[in-house]
């Protein structure tokens, strides 16, 4: 059966607003949501009384270190007197976050949604990871005392032994990203390094290295989502959600094949046959594919079907996802050059979509014409696979 026979509207979004990214900002939660919805707004001509819905997504409330966090950030995010909804699921939050929105107003029970999602997680004490500290199985695994870097370090290991691949060739997605972000506004660790600096930086957890990370960062990215007969009152140009797919793997990572995204890769299968996508590698002109670590970005695009299994490192070698490329990745500059508030993340990926297939992304705007995106998030336990399709 087809994923959308039982969609009632066709879905675009017309607007977006996104904070700088930083670390340590002064601003509240919900005064960071509050500034990328009223962006959105204003890029869309619209206030607050033209929103029916809102869909909140933030990652656990210890980060921004408030109990009931949705319901804190509800009137930040323009959801007084509005039905609100909050959603979790860790870094896939951020295109989970407009897969809800979407189906808010193809359901027809909205015409118009605010999709908020916000992160204010470098105040967190000592550090951000040890929120973390609790996520796992208390008998099997928290006995180790494991932390994601040692995690994500052995699944680095595992598709560098499985693929062939160098720590020099997965650096040049750092590279790569953090030169990208250079154009980019509201970016937070943009910079024109090289792979030697990546190698050089502070080791971590082998192979990881500091610069094969991206940094910890608050911020907040707002999207306005609307039905097709409300969308095109709104603008000439929505960019429209064309396919959405999420799934959940084996919640024990050391059950799975640690060098392939297997929930990238279903997820992103359900969203192009939504869209009718039959070869994404040929029909998809730019992509976001999540990038919290260098080694990510190429198994994301690898789980979303843009390259072969294994080959991902050998064409970033060529330059095939370069802003200038074939296929341009993280045009953006990614997580890596731009930032990782967890949950505004993967929205700011669908943001840049939006920009890109409006021909609005200023200097980060790639070369060739584009009419079909995908953007893509991951998180939970390493398990969860959000993905969106949108086109112009």
């Amino acid at each position: 059966m087809r994923a959308n026979l039982h969609v009632k509207d066709r879905v675009g979004i017309v607007g977006a607003g996104m904070t700088l990214f930083r670390r340590r900002f002064l601003e509240t939660p919900r005064e960071l949501a509050w500034e990328a919805v009223k962006q959105a707004l204003d890029s869309a001509g619209l206030t607050l009384r033209d929103i029916d819905c809102v869909v909140i997504g933030t990652a656990p409330d210890a980060f921004d270190g408030i109990h009931m966090n949705g319901e804190y950030l509800a009137d930040g995010a323009g959801g007084f007197g509005k039905p609100v909804d909050r959603i979790y699921i860790g870094g896939g939050t951020g295109v989970m976050v407009p897969i809800s929105a979407w189906w808010h107003a193809a359901s027809g029970h909205c015409n118009t949604v605010l999709a908020v999602a916000e992160e204010k997680m470098s105040h967190a004490m000592p550090h951000p990871q040890y929120v973390f500290a609790y996520i796992w199985d208390p008998i099997l695994e928290r006995p180790l005392g494991p932390n994601l870097i040692w995690i994500f370090a052995m699944e680095m290991r595992r598709y560098m032994h499985k693929c062939g691949a160098k720590k020099e060739d997965i650096a040049l997605v750092s590279v790569k990203n953090k030169r990208n972000a250079l154009d980019h506004p509201a970016a937070q660790a943009a910079a024109n390094i090289t792979v030697d600096d990546v190698l050089n930086s502070e080791l971590l957890v082998w192979p990881v290295n500091r610069l094969d990370i991206s940094p910890v960062s608050d911020g907040a990215v707002a999207l306005i989502i609307a039905r097709e007969k409300v969308a095109r009152r709104i603008t000439d140009s929505p960019v429209w959600i064309e396919g959405v797919g999420f799934t959940l793997d084996n919640t024990h990572w050391y059950n799975r094949e640690l060098g392939y995204p297997r929930y990238v890769e279903y997820a992103a299968r359900m969203a192009y046959r939504m869209a009718g996508i039959e070869r994404p590698w040929k029909e998809i002109d730019v992509a976001e594919p999540y990038d919290p670590f260098d080694y990510k970005e190429l198994h994301h695009i690898e789980g979303l079907q843009l390259a072969p299994r294994c080959q991902a490192w050998k064409l970033l070698k060529e330059g095939y996802f370069d802003r200038d490329g074939e296929l341009p990745t993280s045009p953006s500059g990614g997580l890596l050059g731009v930032g990782n508030p967890i949950a505004a993340a993967g929205l700011m990926k669908v943001a840049e979509l939006f920009w890109q297939l409006r021909y609005e992304a200023g200097k980060r705007q790639v070369k060739k014409p584009v009419h079909k995106g995908v953007a893509q998030a991951w998180g939970d336990l390493m398990q969860a696979g959000t993905v969106i399709v949108l086109g112009n």
